[in-house]
């Protein structure tokens, strides 16, 4: 029988993104219906490697390297999916490489069971993503793509606190505020798979986010720590630059995460 850990790194070690996102889907079943049968499967302890598998194809270039294109063309349409496709893969590594590095700290099944689901929603994203650009006769892989995605995980690979606070909770939490804007561009475009695509990807990126904070205050209380500095210590540690207002204060508050978070840490922070 698999452990949870071996099923984790059986999703890092695959390389084409359906595949990978097939298994992270089938995966995700089999813990579920253990749990529900209330026979839950070992965690286990496994190896994760540094970086995930990655297809041949997109091209991987410096985040200023990446072509610039207008939102409001077809072409711009395109990256942006693409762009997000981009996102929604990482996601799914970042979910099943969190599950897999940390097995040493003690949690309760809850844990598990929030990234688990956390992996099986971002894989169905990607899917979307995919869906979409398929119908506009592209693919992922089409576009070169962003290759600093990772860089959070590598940053944070000895440090759960860390990757709780600069992932989800900075990172998932960006999505929440730009996601809006996407939905309301591609619904002027009239692109309605599109626009479904994206209001699903906004409902569950919300949990996500819940479940970054709900763990890293988990975290503190255990160890006695003010959540609130050390949010503001593990971010200017990890997060290279400042955060960008606007922010989607009401969703970010949805999802457990306090203005006093995040506005200190801001780009023009004078404001708050």
């Amino acid at each position: 029988m698999m452990t949870l850990s071996d099923m984790a790194v059986d999703v890092l070690t695959t390389a084409d993104g359906r595949e990978k996102t097939a298994k992270s889907r089938a995966h995700a079943a089999a813990w579920f219906a253990a749990r529900d049968a209330e026979a839950p499967l070992p965690i286990g302890q496994a190896s994760p490697p540094p970086r995930p598998a990655r297809p041949e194809r997109p091209e991987l270039l410096d985040p200023r390297d990446v072509p610039k294109r207008k939102p409001g063309s077809p072409q711009g349409r395109i990256a942006l999916l693409h762009a997000v496709a981009h996102i929604e893969l990482n996601a799914v590594d970042l979910h099943w490489d969190l599950i897999a590095r940390f097995t040493d700290v003690p949690f309760p099944l809850g844990f598990y069971d929030d990234w688990v689901r956390a992996a099986d929603e971002e894989s169905k994203h990607f899917n979307l993503m995919c869906d979409c650009l398929e119908e506009l006769e592209s693919s992922y892989g089409a576009l070169p793509a962003h290759a600093g995605m990772w860089r959070a995980a590598e940053d944070t690979a000895e440090d759960l606190m860390g990757r709780l606070a600069v992932v989800p909770m900075v990172l998932e939490a960006r999505g929440l505020d730009v996601t809006p804007g996407m939905i309301t561009l591609f619904k002027s475009a009239n692109m309605d798979s599109a626009v479904a695509a994206l209001e699903t990807i906004y409902a569950e990126e919300v949990g996500h986010v819940a479940y970054g904070s709900k763990w890293f205050n988990f975290l503190c209380g255990r160890h006695e720590i003010d959540p609130r500095e050390q949010f503001h210590a593990l971010v200017r540690r990890y997060f290279h630059g400042a955060l960008k207002p606007p922010f989607n204060d009401e969703k970010r508050a949805e999802a457990g995460l306090p203005p006093d978070f995040y506005w200190p840490l801001a780009d023009g922070q004078a404001q708050k």
